[in-house]
């Protein structure tokens, strides 16, 4: 049975957390109060995804082994993947439980569409007479114009029907109509192959980001300098600079501190004014000069911290999870 629904939030963790079949780990880079919103509609073979956030902000995605996945900008306001900006006419087929880095300067929206690799080999013998093979490496997909306005009006019409207020969820026959018509369409673009960059340099590089995101939380607790950093991921410093330059948009230094910078967000977010300090989160993670970790607070969220921690706290990360 088809299922559809569409989630708001205002706190990171929880917009995370809704991803279920993917590891989403969000930064959050610019000043503002966060929003998003995420319409999901869940088919027997197939999950299509709508997201929408508001503020900048770099995204490491970890994607599951169980399951094919396909990422693509929506409009205008697209993200970068890996590297690279993405245009109307191009998808990311993402190889078999490997990550993404997302990154935006300002709000943007995107679309993620995860599908049964089984069910897909059998459509393709179905329709052409031999499978498609399930990639290891992720590569972006340039499709014909004649195709794009099919696949857009695909992925309007299942966003509409996420939608309960169509009440067309209700319908199995429109549901399995509209499914099929997307494996039809995914198939025929994967046949094509219309390869934009395979690129042995850049799926090293992929792997060098892998395993910086490996080596980073081990690295949140304690203070770590930048030649142990790239000693830990087996790389020269220039390597970890040029990689993270172009996947991130910033240097791996930077994207440690705004990774610190953004757990004692969250903590403040959570905390209660009249038990907690400033003073105790701040030392919690790492900031032992107070005001360095203010400045650079206030310069990321456009807010001083203790202004973040005398609002209403938002719900535990543990609920949100379970949100």
């Amino acid at each position: 049975m088809a299922q559809g629904r569409t989630f708001t939030f205002n706190d990171p963790d929880r917009y995370a957390a809704g991803f279920r079949d993917a590891s989403v780990k969000l930064t959050i880079t610019g000043a503002g109060d966060f929003s998003a919103k995420l319409t999901q509609l869940k088919l027997e073979h197939l999950e299509v995804r709508w997201c929408h956030e508001s503020l900048p902000r770099i995204a490491h995605i970890s994607l599951s082994l169980k399951r094919l996945f396909l990422s693509f900008p929506v409009g205008r306001m697209s993200p970068i993947i890996d590297g690279s900006p993405l245009g109307n006419r191009d998808i990311v087929l993402h190889g078999l439980g490997k990550s993404m880095h997302q990154r935006s300067g300002r709000e943007c929206e995107w679309g993620l569409i995860s599908i049964s690799p089984q069910h897909l080999t059998d459509c393709s013998e179905a329709l052409n007479g031999w499978p498609i093979p399930s990639p290891h490496a992720s590569r972006i997909l340039r499709l014909p114009r004649a195709e794009v306005t099919r696949f857009q009006r695909i992925f309007k019409q299942a966003r509409q029907m996420a939608d309960a207020r169509t009440r067309l969820i209700e319908r199995p026959e429109v549901a399995r109509a509209l499914e099929q018509e997307m494996f039809h369409t995914i198939v025929h673009l994967l046949d094509a192959d219309g390869a934009n960059d395979n690129s042995r340099k850049r799926h090293n590089h992929a792997a060098i980001m892998a395993r910086f995101e490996e080596a980073l939380p081990r690295c949140l607790d304690r203070k770590v300098r930048l030649p142990a950093l790239c000693s830990e991921v087996g790389v020269p410093e220039r390597t970890l600079r040029m990689c993270c330059a172009d996947f991130l948009g910033v240097s791996p230094t930077r994207y440690l501190l705004l990774q610190r910078l953004n757990k004692a967000r969250s903590a403040l977010q959570r905390a209660d004014a009249s038990t907690t300090s400033v003073t105790e989160i701040a030392q919690k993670h790492q900031f032992v000069e107070l005001g360095r970790f203010a400045v650079n607070y206030r310069t990321t969220f456009g807010e001083t911290p203790s202004t973040t921690l005398e609002r209403e706290p938002l719900p535990s990360a543990k609920s949100a999870e379970g949100a």
